[in-house]
């Protein structure tokens, strides 16, 4: 085996950790901008509630003045009736009063059901300020979990970035240039497992003289998949190579 395999290898695994950090430290944002977006929601839940409130508020007291104007119109004519002349006149008071007052109680009708709108939307609105209370403390605590997250990853992907670094200073240059190159085409995968003729990230046959090779203590060359590219390895136990011969003559000391 290289004996920048090990290296290699634990690179590797550093790098699939750091890639796995970056990917969770990324979306935490848009997990920060939608509580931020659910809290909106709710808050804009109630500005509406509020302002049908404070419309029909403005309609019922309307209709209140209106209903009033009616009632004032129905007493003027009431107190013009003593000083009518004819019959005639009279009576054409009477109607108008008549209809002003069937005018005033068709508009307190409709000040009742305006009040019942409004006791429905009162309640409506209380809902929804309890809702938006609930929400704000649920977005507080995720924010908080949100934000010790954030720090406990960041912390981790520092250690591990460390940690890479000092691996890194144990590979050959080459070696490490070989296996940067590699892993920008693919990323976390750099390195391919040799095992039982095959190349386990791609599944290309890998010739028996290699195995034996990735397999040799003496091997002293980085050997790559001829399909996908990656650095070969082998978690097979070493063969040992065997030792020399004595030369002729020798003699046991």
């Amino acid at each position: 085996m290289h004996p920048a395999i090990p290296h290699l290898l634990e690179l590797q695994r550093l790098d699939q950790t750091i890639a796995t950090l970056k990917t969770h430290l990324d979306s935490l944002p848009k997990r920060m901008r939608d509580a931020d977006a659910q809290l909106s929601g709710a808050r804009t839940a109630v500005a509406s509630a509020r302002e049908s409130l404070t419309q029909a508020l403005g309609q019922r007291k309307k209709l209140e003045l209106e209903a009033e104007q009616w009632k004032e119109r129905a007493k003027k004519y009431r107190s013009q009736s003593s000083s009518v002349k004819t019959n005639e006149a009279y009576k054409a008071l009477q109607q108008e009063i008549a209809n002003a007052e069937a005018e005033a109680s068709k508009i307190e009708d409709r000040v009742l059901e305006q009040m019942m709108a409004i006791e429905e939307i009162e309640r409506r609105v209380k809902h929804l300020e309890a809702d938006l209370k609930k929400a704000e403390q649920a977005v507080a605590g995720e924010k908080k979990q949100i934000e010790a997250l954030y720090h406990d990853e960041k912390k981790k992907s520092a250690v591990a970035t460390a940690e890479r670094d000092e691996i890194a200073r144990k590979v050959s240059e080459e070696a490490l240039h070989l296996y940067t190159r590699i892993a920008k085409k693919h990323p976390g995968s750099a390195m391919a497992e040799a095992r039982g003729d095959q190349c386990r990230a791609c599944g290309l046959r890998v010739l028996p003289h290699m195995l034996q090779l990735l397999t040799s203590d003496t091997d002293e060359e980085l050997f790559r998949c001829e399909s996908c590219g990656r650095i070969l390895y082998s978690l097979e136990p070493i063969l040992h190579a065997a030792p020399k011969p004595a030369a002729d003559g020798a003699t046991d000391s």
